[in-house]
């Protein structure tokens, strides 16, 4: 969070966070996740570790949430730890910011690839260079499988 504390819009840097779901303590479960998000309209942060190590995730301008359509705005931005810090901001080329539904959560897209993707259990995702972001991939390998993740909302 320190890391990516200049990165967030400037009315959140002072913002207190706090923990709403983390695999470790909740279970795998997308459907969990959704329950324990944050409020519509708050920001969230979602971050993971895959099984070789590799942390990376996204800021959500928006609580991440089952949703019919993308939501979000153009201070959502995908980051990876590789192994410094780098963020994927909007590109402007279209509005996939986020989108869930109970089998998968989806982040950025374009031509068919999102940049994250998650599964319904958690256990799995993959991450592609995507329009939204013009991001690389996040992991090493381009499907992963989850070893940790949590999901951050404001206080």
């Amino acid at each position: 969070l320190p890391q990516l504390g200049p990165h967030l819009p400037p009315r959140l840097t002072q913002q207190p966070w706090q923990l709403l779901y983390s695999t470790r303590r909740d279970g795998f479960s997308l459907r969990t996740l959704y329950r324990r998000g944050a409020e519509p309209g708050s920001p969230a942060l979602l971050l993971i570790r895959d099984t070789e190590g590799q942390a990376f995730g996204v800021f959500s301008s928006s609580a991440i949430r089952c949703s019919s359509g993308f939501s979000g705005t153009g201070e959502t931005f995908l980051f990876s730890f590789s192994p410094e810090l780098k963020v994927f901001r909007w590109t402007g080329r279209n509005n996939f910011f986020v989108k869930g539904d109970v089998n998968l959560l989806m982040v950025g897209g374009g031509r068919g690839r999102f940049g994250l993707w998650l599964d319904g259990d958690l256990h799995h995702g993959g991450s592609h260079p995507c329009d939204t972001f013009d991001n690389e991939p996040l992991s090493a390998r381009e499907e992963f499988c989850v070893q940790d993740l949590e999901l951050w909302g404001l206080a």
